[in-house]
């Protein structure tokens, strides 16, 4: 092999410049063979932090009114990053894992935004309530995807 060739190894961690950075020592995803395992990924905007559609509570834990169609679109168009870096992309997905903070207020607007990206797809899902997320979002997506 030339000197300038190196052999790499697809399988293992990844990090995408391209998404909200991980809040703790993990990778955006993990590959092994053809499969992508991505960790829970929020709405945080990648450039700024922002929580698109607004934090769940302020700095003192005060409720604030927030928009969950836009925290589910910038979550899922995180991953949609994550998973384009890694040489998948959503129509690859077969498991998606979901955690809402209030399941009773945001379900409704959250599967209307769901809807529109994985209506054809139909991944298997399971949506579950949480307490909290780690960071004042509502909502936060966990997925398994194949590549190629």
């Amino acid at each position: 092999m030339p000197e300038d060739e190196v052999e790499t190894d697809p399988d293992g961690p990844f990090i995408s410049e391209d998404a909200p950075e991980p809040v703790g020592a993990y990778a955006h995803g993990f590959r092994v063979g053809k499969t992508i395992y991505v960790s829970g990924t929020g709405p945080r905007d990648p450039a700024t932090n922002e929580i698109p559609g607004g934090p769940i509570h302020d700095e003192d834990g005060n409720p604030l009114d927030y928009d969950i169609k836009a925290q589910t679109r910038a979550a899922i168009e995180n991953i949609k990053t994550i998973l384009e870096g890694a040489g998948s992309n959503l129509g690859r997905i077969i498991d998606c894992l979901v955690f809402l903070v209030d399941m009773e207020r945001d379900f409704a607007g959250y599967n209307e935004v769901y809807n529109e990206y994985f209506a054809d797809i139909l991944a298997a899902r399971t949506t579950v309530a949480v307490s909290a997320l780690p960071t004042p979002i509502a909502v936060e997506f966990k997925v398994i995807a194949r590549v190629e």
